[in-house]
């Protein structure tokens, strides 16, 4: 048991060591793209399935509460909150759409949409950056496994370099604090 802990952590750590070296420009990227959006009033919106609909919850909540400085709260918005919404796009029109039709309701050109998947291709999440795309907001795609189609079509990719789900989406936190972290410095830092 002792044994597995340590290789689960220290693979943990390999996997954060790799997005230090092969992501630390598109992080950056992506934090000028968020701090840009947000000074131009838009907002932050995020979307995933499970542990990454979570994600995109904790990513949103960092926004609009604070990460490290006493600040106003950032626009930012979770799609993966209000079950009667998703329900019923669900039954109206497919669980494919249950994004899509939430960027269609409340997107506007300023803001960024922030899919979360760690194979890069889960369709619902797709439709919703291709709906932001078509609507003329900037995106960016956290993923793993290679990016996925994902990758393919948002502005900018984050692409974790495992095929591991646990450690993907534990460096997508890891990215997602950094990222939150750097937009205060750029919005609020002194």
């Amino acid at each position: 048991m002792a044994d597995l802990i340590k290789d689960i952590i220290k693979e943990s750590i390999r996997i954060k060591e790799a997005v230090l070296s092969k992501l630390s420009k598109e992080i950056k990227t992506a934090a000028g793209m968020i701090s840009i959006a947000l000074k131009k009033g838009g907002k932050v919106i995020l979307f995933g399935n499970g542990g990454s609909a979570a994600d995109s919850q904790h990513i949103a909540a960092e926004f609009v509460g604070r990460f490290k400085l006493e600040r106003q709260g950032l626009a930012s918005i979770a799609l993966t909150t209000n079950t009667s919404i998703i329900t019923s796009i669900a039954n109206d029109y497919g669980y494919e759409e249950i994004f899509s039709r939430q960027v269609e309701a409340i997107g506007s050109d300023n803001d960024i949409a922030i899919g979360i998947s760690t194979s890069g291709n889960a369709r619902n999440v797709i439709a919703g950056l291709l709906e932001a795309k078509k609507m003329g907001l900037k995106t960016i795609a956290l993923t793993g496994s290679g990016g996925g189609e994902m990758a393919t079509i948002a502005d900018l990719a984050l692409t974790v370099p495992s095929d591991n789900t646990a450690r993907v989406q534990e460096a997508h936190i890891v990215i997602g604090h950094i990222i939150c972290e750097l937009a205060e410095q750029n919005l609020f830092g002194k």
